[in-house]
């Protein structure tokens, strides 16, 4: 993490900007346990509001969903601990180990997130080529994979989870209005390589995108990028995904994945489609992760 990201998780003042925002984002996926998760907490400094999603689930089905928006604002941060309505993200390491907590009557959650690797700028990775989304969307947009281990209990269930994850730290100017939809796709493979990648199209039609490697050494800038994605019959949750790019040492690679879950997750005019995949590398490799897709509403039919 360079100096410049230091307070990354710290407070930044949006200075009375309309759409300010703050955000932290995990997901984990455990393909032993067959369980996994996503997680955010929002921050709208001018707004005076806060919002969240917890969404967990095991082999492919739900198991707890809590969705808050328009909550009480918070001034609080991940540096020292950020709670909005039970979810509290707590970094114990500056963008490299964090906890994950919950509890409710009947579902505890306690995990620890701990980075692969250091975090990186995937806005920043880009911002001087051609097509690159702009900072109008976020000022900086931290992103990385890590280890997610705990224990989630459910009624009487209790499960230990061991598995892989993504997160990312973000905050700038929010305005979900200049996208008409947009796909998202952050795998974590068995053999250290990761992607953050995503693209998509303004209302103006205009392509865009953000996109970087991680090789197992380093964060690698992403020169080419093909994304074929197939949706299901109602045209908004994935059915599969082919996404081939070369980086910036001229190695090409190429991955596919299939949904192992997906849910939707509405945010007023836009809704969100998240999925967990399974993804695989040309050579075989398995990995998992994020697959997110973004539309604006309403849809008219393809």
């Amino acid at each position: 993490m360079t100096p410049a990201y230091a307070n990354a998780e710290a407070h930044h003042a949006g200075n009375g900007h309309p759409q300010w925002s703050q955000s932290y984002y995990f997901n984990f996926y455990d393909p032993r346990s067959r369980a996994g998760g996503f997680m955010r907490i929002g921050l709208l400094e001018t707004a005076g509001q806060s919002n969240m999603i917890l969404v967990l689930f095991r082999d492919g089905r739900p198991c707890y969903y809590r969705i808050r928006e328009a909550a009480p604002y918070t001034s609080d941060r991940l540096d020292r601990g950020v709670e909005v309505a039970g979810l509290r993200l707590v970094s114990l390491q500056p963008s490299q180990k964090a906890k994950l907590e919950f509890a409710d009557n009947d579902f505890t959650m306690n995990l620890a997130f701990e980075g692969l690797c250091p975090m990186a700028d995937a806005i920043a990775m880009t911002h001087n080529e051609a097509g690159a989304l702009a900072q109008g969307f976020a000022a900086a947009h931290l992103e990385g994979p890590g280890k997610v281990s705990g224990t989630i209990r459910l009624r009487e269930s209790e499960i230990e989870v061991n598995g892989t994850g993504f997160r990312d730290v973000s905050w700038g100017v929010r305005n979900w209005e200049t996208l008409d939809h947009y796909c998202v796709s952050w795998p974590v493979f068995d053999n250290g390589l990761a992607f953050a990648g995503l693209t998509a199209t303004t209302v103006q039609g205009q392509r865009v995108y953000m996109k970087m490697l991680y090789d197992g050494g380093q964060w690698r800038a992403v020169q080419e990028l093909d994304d074929v994605v197939e949706f299901s019959d109602d045209e908004l949750t994935v059915k599969s995904l082919r996404w081939r790019y070369r980086d910036s040492l001229d190695r090409e690679w190429e991955y596919t994945a299939r949904p192992l879950f997906r849910v939707f997750v509405p945010f007023d005019g836009f809704l969100l489609t998240e999925h967990m995949m399974e993804y695989r590398l040309a050579d075989g490799t398995i990995g998992y992760g994020l697959c997110e897709c973004g539309f604006r509403l309403p849809r008219e039919p393809r």
